[in-house]
């Protein structure tokens, strides 16, 4: 009884202390914007677009958007949030899945989304240095693990697809370590996973067209705000390097194959980590 008061009052220790160097850190950001921003508010400031690439002029589409997402987000979210509500209240068998959506709400209703963006990034760099370190050290996952069904797969592909178009990674960042944890052997899983790959950027770029589509004062030859230039360059280059990395991969063997594998993760995890400050 000791030991669990114990590890319940560590874990509420470290919640409340995570929430409050995150608080800090956001009181910090609201104080330097408003010490360097008070002074360029103005009317043509709010009332007129951007110029120079976003580094001039105002902000008025960034205030439509917003007033066009929160109206939007209301009137999808609404009805749902109120038929949810007396679903959760009325009519669902209480257990340890209604206990979390209950939290996940309470959660959500009390934290402001840029605290829960900057646990969402801290989270996901610590997962890619956990699982860098799994591949590394070459943990063997549990020989009876398997893909979960079509369902799970559905769900784990929307989600390392939506991760890997946010942050700005390839699928296979997360693709193989998953495949790997279901025990598929890690060639197949990095041949899987470069299939993956392409509809995973397809989607991303057609997001970034559209989203970008209307933006001023982008670069010459650029689509939305995907820079065909690079596009193009990257595109030739990966396809005449893309055959020498397959016969490298699979030369290699599978323990130096993770190895480097892991490597590149710590590398993007320490990227994303020192974009946090």
């Amino acid at each position: 009884m000791k030991w669990r008061y114990f590890r319940q009052s560590l874990f509420f220790g470290i919640v409340r202390l995570s929430a409050l160097i995150i608080t800090l850190a956001l009181l910090g950001i609201i104080l330097f914007l408003f010490v360097n921003g008070i002074r360029a508010i103005t009317w043509d400031f709010l009332t007129l677009p951007p110029t120079d690439s976003m580094t001039k002029g105002g902000i008025m589409p960034a205030i439509v958007g917003t007033f066009y997402l929160t109206v939007g987000a209301i009137i999808v979210s609404l009805p749902l949030g109120v038929v949810s509500a007396v679903y959760l209240t009325e009519y669902a068998k209480q257990g340890l899945f209604i206990r979390i959506i209950r939290i996940g709400v309470n959660c959500l209703a009390g934290v402001p989304s840029v605290v829960f963006g900057l646990f969402g990034l801290g989270f996901f760099v610590v997962f890619l240095y956990y699982v860098a370190t799994q591949m590394l050290l070459n943990k063997k996952p549990k020989p009876s693990r398997q893909l979960p069904g079509l369902l799970g797969t559905f769900a784990v592909g929307n989600v390392i697809g939506a991760f890997s178009s946010l942050v700005g990674i390839g699928g296979g960042t997360l693709s193989v370590p998953f495949m790997t944890w279901c025990n598929i052997p890690v060639h197949r899983a990095i041949g899987t996973s470069a299939a993956i790959g392409f509809p995973i950027a397809i989607a991303g770029t057609i997001g970034y067209v559209f989203n970008g589509w209307q933006a001023a004062n982008l670069p010459p030859y650029s689509l939305g705000y995907v820079y065909l230039p690079a596009l193009g360059g990257l595109v030739i280059t990966s396809v005449l390097t893309a055959p020498f990395g397959v016969r490298l991969a699979h030369s290699l063997p599978v323990d130096r194959l993770k190895r480097v594998f892991a490597f590149l993760l710590y590398v993007v995890a320490t990227r994303m980590l020192v974009s946090l400050f």
